[in-house]
């Protein structure tokens, strides 16, 4: 196709600083996306570590029995966590154990585990 004297192809200056604009706004858009993100999995690992920690005590519950003397503060990755238990007995002759870790980061986990209750036979 030719072009006629007079005819230019191409954008203009108008054109140019409309599509850097909404460039513009888009990436800003998406690293604060980012940034977002980012802020809701740094506390993941202390969440993912608690959690580690709620079910290890569970089971430390379930080899020991329910009135084991265990820890109250547990240190792993680095990072120290509180566990507190609540015990309630069923009336299938278990306990209800409500196990809660707190880390010092903040986030943490509760779990719920069934055991025996202390001095059932087993």
């Amino acid at each position: 196709m030719r072009l006629r004297r007079g005819d230019t192809r191409g954008f203009t200056l108008v054109e140019l600083a409309v599509a850097i604009l909404i460039l513009s706004i888009a990436a800003i858009a998406a690293i604060r996306a980012g940034g977002g993100a980012q802020e809701a999995l740094g506390g993941m690992q202390a969440r993912v570590l608690a959690r580690i920690v709620a079910e290890n005590r569970a089971q430390e519950l379930r080899a020991f029995g329910a009135r084991a003397p265990l820890p109250e503060t547990v240190a792993m990755g680095g990072q120290s966590f509180r566990v507190s238990v609540e015990r309630t007995a069923t009336e299938g002759g278990l306990e209800r154990a409500v196990i809660v870790v707190r880390s010092e980061l903040g986030p943490g986990a509760r779990l719920v585990a069934f055991v025996r209750r202390a001095g059932a036979a087993g």
